[in-house]
């Protein structure tokens, strides 16, 4: 098994663990976590999720050069669809999922850690997406997900130049939400930010999932995603207890009903 797990109060730990390769993203482990995003759907005990790299050096380095090495023109469709399968399973989940980026979150990485909801990272992180120097370009989502996030002029020079950026720059470019100064304050913060929304109402949750991702889907009309979940929302059993919470100057007690 190269991801090792650890539940903790409803937060299941995700840890790439490859340090000979530097965490990098072979077929078997991207299959390891398909598996655990398929399970963390369905899982009551799962309410959130936050996937970091072993070690100080890299949260993940890249894609396995020796596979993409070996690619032929017919298997490298299938290579890229199956991460960019796993991805959008991480992407669209209604249960928040968080990167805690350590070190070098660079190719594959840099797609994995953009993916996720919400990105944290330790000053040592470096960004980038580099495949351009193998003579190819991102394959699991990076040319759409770097725009989204960064927007098209600074994703294209990046892309094309291959460049790497520090933790403070992607962070200025609204490449992650927040910067720390080591990988135990970056475990720290990524375990408060995930508990404070787990103890919000989880369906709600969900929907903003969803309706966030409407926005960049050119088949859904993302204001009426909107409106329909928030509909759905004055349906629920915690819209109720929430409310009467609020009015009852309480704290609210939400069941995801």
């Amino acid at each position: 098994m190269n991801i090792s797990e650890d539940l903790k109060d409803g937060v299941l730990y995700l840890t790439i663990e490859r340090p000979e390769s530097m965490n990098a993203l072979n077929t078997e482990t991207i299959e390891e976590l398909r598996e655990i995003m398929q399970r963390v759907y369905d899982d009551k005990s799962v309410n959130g999720v936050i996937i970091t790299g072993s070690g100080e050096k890299a949260f993940v380095a890249g894609a396995d050069i020796k596979e993409i090495a070996a690619l032929n023109e017919l298997n490298a469709r299938k290579f890229a669809e199956n991460g960019q399968e796993v991805f959008s399973l991480i992407e669209n989940s209604e249960k928040p999922v968080i990167a805690a980026v350590n070190g070098f979150a660079l190719g594959g990485g840099c797609e994995l850690a953009m993916a996720c909801h919400i990105r944290v990272a330790s000053e040592n992180a470096k960004f980038g997406q580099p495949e351009v120097n193998l003579g190819i370009i991102p394959g699991y989502g990076g040319t759409q997900r770097l725009t989204q996030l960064i927007g098209k002029g600074k994703s294209m020079e990046l892309m094309m130049t291959g460049d790497m950026i520090g933790a403070q720059e992607a962070k200025s470019l609204g490449l992650i939400n927040h910067v720390v100064s080591d990988k135990e304050a970056l475990l720290q913060l990524a375990d408060k930010i995930i508990r404070k929304i787990i103890s919000k109402a989880p369906l709600a949750i969900g929907m903003i999932v969803n309706c966030v991702n409407a926005y960049f889907s050119d088949e859904e009309n993302g204001y009426q995603t909107e409106s329909n979940s928030f509909s759905h929302c004055v349906s629920t059993e915690d819209f109720k207890e929430g409310t009467s919470a609020f009015i009852e100057k309480r704290k609210p007690s939400f069941k995801g009903v």
